[in-house]
């Protein structure tokens, strides 16, 4: 790919992540806003699922072997 079809491509996402939130009819000063506001909240979600999700996913794990009759591996 060269760089004029990946940079029109990023434009085109975002183009489109424009009209999905409507953000192009705000002011600058609004977008600006909307955008740290935005970006803020996806890194928190981005955070928490790289922290909670392993933990939650090695419980659900735990518990399911166990009721399904696998020994703990402390009685091995």
């Amino acid at each position: 790919m060269d760089v004029k079809r990946v940079k029109d491509y990023l434009y085109w996402l975002y183009y489109q992540y424009q009209l999905v939130t409507c953000s192009y009819v705000l002011e600058p000063w609004e977008q600006s806003m909307f955008h740290t506001i935005t970006v803020t909240v996806l890194a928190m979600v981005v955070y928490t699922a790289y922290v909670f999700v392993p933990i939650h996913v090695r419980l659900a794990l735990e518990f399911f072997s166990q009721m399904f009759g696998a020994r703990p591996e402390g009685t091995v």
